[in-house]
């Protein structure tokens, strides 16, 4: 998610007494609630940033924390929206991967690289994806993203037990079953190396290299 800028309105050259109070723009209905999200998602990208507070996110905002409860009934609800646009942008693009015709092990790789370089482009998400931002917050959030790396794996699998088949293995959904859970744990490996180095380990570094030696 990117911030999206607002420009201040202009102030007219009519004399003072002619002046009108300047009048703060009101969001479209449903505009407050995206921008919450972008502002939680940005303060999430700051590295070592401590646990983002209801009250840090209404200051950032310049709003009042009651402002936010009009929009979210709790905090736990503006992670699970976060949440809903990285599983919506994810698996948008995981399941058109593998729906495409093609090799198995090529689809693998594209659906691996795919949700590394979304992290990579969405730190703050990156956060929340491995739990590093979920830390104290409820405890569906962790189970959320649990179910969501599950999904991909599962997904994995799917892919590669048609490599196994090809490739004349005698148990070819253990074996795909194996390569799935490795490349999952791969992935949420290089996400926490990401966040824990402050956002520097890239996590696509090296990235064709190392799948290509686990495929």
């Amino acid at each position: 998610m990117q911030n999206e800028e607002t420009s201040a309105p202009s102030r007219d050259s009519a004399p003072l007494s002619e002046a009108q109070p300047s009048v703060r723009k009101r969001p479209k209905p449903g505009e407050r609630r995206v921008q919450i999200l972008q502002t939680l998602a940005a303060m999430l990208e700051r590295p070592g940033a401590e646990r983002v507070t209801t009250a840090a996110l209404a200051a950032q905002l310049e709003v009042s924390e009651a402002a936010l409860y009009r929009h979210f009934a709790s905090k736990a609800q503006m992670f699970e929206g976060l949440i809903d646009f990285i599983e919506q942008s994810v698996f948008t693009l995981v399941n058109q991967i593998a729906e495409r015709d093609g090799a198995g092990r090529e689809r693998a790789a594209r659906i691996v690289t795919m949700v590394v370089q979304f992290a990579e482009k969405n730190p703050g998400m990156t956060r929340v994806m491995v739990g590093d931002a979920l830390v104290y917050e409820n405890e569906r959030l962790q189970s959320r993203m649990n179910q969501f790396f599950d999904k991909i794996e599962a997904t994995l699998r799917q892919v590669l037990r048609d490599v196994a088949v090809a490739d004349g293995s005698a148990m070819p959904t253990v074996d795909a079953q194996v390569r799935a859970g490795a490349l999952t744990a791969f992935v949420v490996g290089r996400l926490q190396r990401f966040v824990r180095s402050g956002f520097r380990r890239l996590p696509s570094e090296h990235l064709d290299a190392a799948v290509q030696l686990m495929l």
